[in-house]
């Protein structure tokens, strides 16, 4: 589906008429398992979103479906409770719907977090990465189709999608809080089932740290719309055919949660530095 720059005002509009004055500086994207951030934010205003127009909602284990405004970290946020996947049936542009939204309503800075799968076999389970780039290999962009220049250029740079000031503030962050933080390329893969051993094995070849199913097109939106990016990733499980053990959803969730002190403090204190 190609979308036009009037449905995406609507959006906004929309949204604009339950915040009121409320201007949200920062976009955050919460994944699996970690949407009690959300549950911070304080003085919130929920919006769900089956209610925005052309909004879809969020099918994903662990993903609550609506966005919350307010503020977090001393900055004035708009916190997605779950985001939407491709594997859950959507385009990569209905995927990313949101970003350009919450654009228009004021945001440049975009906080993206996701649970995936640890390709590296010298780190664990449990470990948090800072993204520092990304791959995705011969799938659609978000971008495909006509254009929309009131966002971006018909061809934007992609040389630092993850805006480097950002991971110098998240290295401070977690220097600061005794927080081990790695640093590493994510690997995108569209799902919804996980990756062969031999999967695995090419994209280590290939320099990737970590693999999941979500982040990459809405950083690539982002990007294209000028959009600051600082990302993290929760690595709740050891990829496939590292550990001699199949891969459940009900693993991810469960690290998810056993991780949720550090990783929030880990956010807010780099949301205070921005």
């Amino acid at each position: 589906m190609q979308y036009t720059f009037a449905q995406y005002e609507e959006s906004a509009r929309y949204i604009r008429s339950k915040i009121g004055d409320l201007q949200p500086k920062v976009a955050m994207i919460l994944g699996s398992g970690l949407g009690f951030m959300g549950e911070q934010v304080e003085n919130p205003i929920a919006v769900p979103y089956g209610d925005i127009p052309h909004f879809k909602v969020s099918t994903a284990p662990g993903h609550k479906g609506q966005l919350v405004f307010g503020t977090l970290g001393g900055k004035t946020v708009a916190v997605m409770q779950g985001r939407m996947h491709h594997y859950e049936g959507y385009s990569y542009e209905e995927v990313s719907y949101a970003v350009r939204v919450l654009r228009l309503l004021g945001c440049d800075t975009l906080v993206v977090t996701n649970a995936a799968g640890c390709v590296n076999t010298a780190w664990a389970a449990g470990d948090l990465m800072l993204i520092t780039d990304h791959m995705k290999l011969f799938l659609e962009s978000p971008l495909r189709g006509e254009n929309l220049p009131e966002f971006g250029p018909r061809f934007p740079d992609s040389s630092h999608l993850y805006t480097p000031a950002l991971a110098s503030a998240a290295r401070s962050a977690a220097q600061a809080l005794s927080i081990p933080l790695r640093e590493g390329v994510y690997c995108y893969f569209p799902g919804p089932q996980f990756e062969t051993p031999a999967e695995i094995r090419a994209f280590r070849a290939l320099g990737a740290d970590a693999v999941g199913m979500s982040t990459v097109p809405e950083v690539i939106t982002a990007g294209h719309c000028g959009m600051q990016v600082l990302g993290f990733t929760l690595l709740t499980n050891m990829a496939a055919g590292i550990l001699d053990q199949p891969l459940s959803g009900e693993e991810v969730m469960e690290a998810a949660a056993a991780a949720s002190g550090k990783f929030s403090a880990l956010v807010l204190e780099c949301l205070k530095r921005m």
